[in-house]
């Protein structure tokens, strides 16, 4: 699933266009890389987004391509 797709299915950012447009500023790395909105999310995978001074580490713990509001947190793992 695209980069910008998972982080709007997971809700760790609300849109899509918010989502890609952090990704095209390079606010979000993964696995200590900037990411471009293209980037294939897999299980396992780091992302780290970048909000003004607030950094968020995220693990990937599971790709579903609909998932409901409840099972939204189940899809990653804060880690910082």
């Amino acid at each position: 699933m695209r980069l910008d797709k998972y982080l709007k299915v997971s809700r760790i950012i609300k849109r899509r266009t918010v989502a890609n447009e952090a990704c095209d500023q390079g606010r979000v790395c993964v696995n200590g890389k900037v990411a471009r909105a293209s980037y294939d999310v897999k299980a396992g995978d780091i992302l780290e987004l970048r909000f003004g001074e607030k950094t968020t580490k995220v693990e990937v713990l599971n790709v579903l391509e609909h998932v409901g509001k409840d099972g939204a947190s189940e899809l990653y793992r804060i880690i910082q």
